[in-house]
């Protein structure tokens, strides 16, 4: 008897998926109106930041060949006293720039923010005007107030005090630098600081003016609390830009003929400058510039550790 063989039925061929989905269609759209940033950073921050690191190695004077030195250019640089004086300077004027540019910067946002201002938006453009100034128009203003016969020599020769070599004092130099950063970048952070008061709900105030609260122990108590991140974040800022301080130094000092290399004012941007500009040292100012990024790097790890501290970082704790 034959053995009937049963045909088993044919299973159906899926269908071949297609290579550009709908969802592969939306993220190369998405990923290319967003490549424009990453292109423009790769050419003008990644590649000058992973060169001036290529280069800290090697002595170039910008004309020859590159020669390898290896760490040399960083011992050449550790054990010259300029550069340590250059570190001290730049540290010196930040603090003595950016500290009280900040509580002057939120006492203005304060009073800006008060409902007995009447003229608020005008005020707002006065103190944010500074900051489009042109930076080498500021500082040739302060070098004619800060001269050996300028205004602020004569205010304080009228208030019965001796003359300030601005000019050429240790201390001077700073003091007259600080104060052009201090008001270059207070009206600047001040609109921060406002715009941070502007998002406090005004309930917690009156809440508090019931409770008997005084405006000192609302500042304190509540401004100051709810404004944390407003803060880390300018102070964050500050020390970024303080630390890259070089055009203010470099016009004053040039302007008072004492050129940009005296020590009573040498940053260590300007220090970097002519080792590159001036000596053609280029290895020993990509090692200055690469010193410089762990230094800012550092300080802007100690700003977000101390800021952890004194209560920003709130995140995973019970109230």
């Amino acid at each position: 008897m034959a053995d009937t063989v049963t045909a088993k039925p044919s299973q159906p061929i899926p269908a071949k998926r297609p290579f550009w989905t709908e969802s592969r269609r939306s993220k190369l759209t998405a990923y290319t109106f967003i490549s424009p940033f990453f292109i423009l950073f790769a050419i003008f921050g990644l590649y000058p930041i992973l060169f001036t690191i290529y280069l800290s190695f090697f002595k170039w004077d910008a004309l020859g060949p590159m020669k390898y030195v290896g760490f040399k250019n960083y011992e050449l640089i550790t054990s010259d006293p300029t550069f340590w004086i250059s570190f001290t300077n730049t540290l010196l004027m930040g603090l003595m720039g950016t500290v009280p540019q900040l509580i002057v910067a939120l006492l203005v946002a304060v009073m800006l923010n008060s409902a007995l201002n009447k003229f608020k938006n005008t005020f707002r453009i006065l103190y944010f005007m500074p900051n489009i100034t042109s930076i080498v128009a500021v500082t040739l203003v302060f070098s004619t107030m800060f001269g050996n016969n300028g205004m602020v020599n004569w205010l304080l020769n009228n208030l019965g005090m001796e003359s300030v070599p601005f000019n050429s004092g240790w201390w001077g130099v700073k003091i007259a630098i600080s104060t052009m950063v201090m008001w270059r970048w207070m009206g600047y952070n001040a609109i921060i600081f406002l715009s941070g008061l502007q998002s406090i709900p005004t309930d917690i105030y009156e809440a508090a003016k019931i409770d008997g609260a005084s405006r000192g122990q609302q500042l304190i108590y509540i401004t100051l609390p709810l404004l944390r991140p407003f803060i880390i974040f300018v102070t964050l800022v500050s020390t970024i830009g303080a630390l890259q301080l070089f055009t203010e130094p470099y016009v004053f000092l040039g302007q008072s003929g004492t050129g940009s290399t005296r020590q009573e004012g040498v940053t260590m941007v300007t220090y970097l400058y002519n080792e590159a500009f001036k000596n053609g040292f280029f290895g020993t100012a990509a090692a200055t510039a690469v010193m410089l990024f762990i230094a800012t790097i550092l300080f802007s790890v100690l700003n977000m550790m101390l800021s952890s501290r004194m209560g920003g970082d709130t995140g995973g704790k019970k109230a």
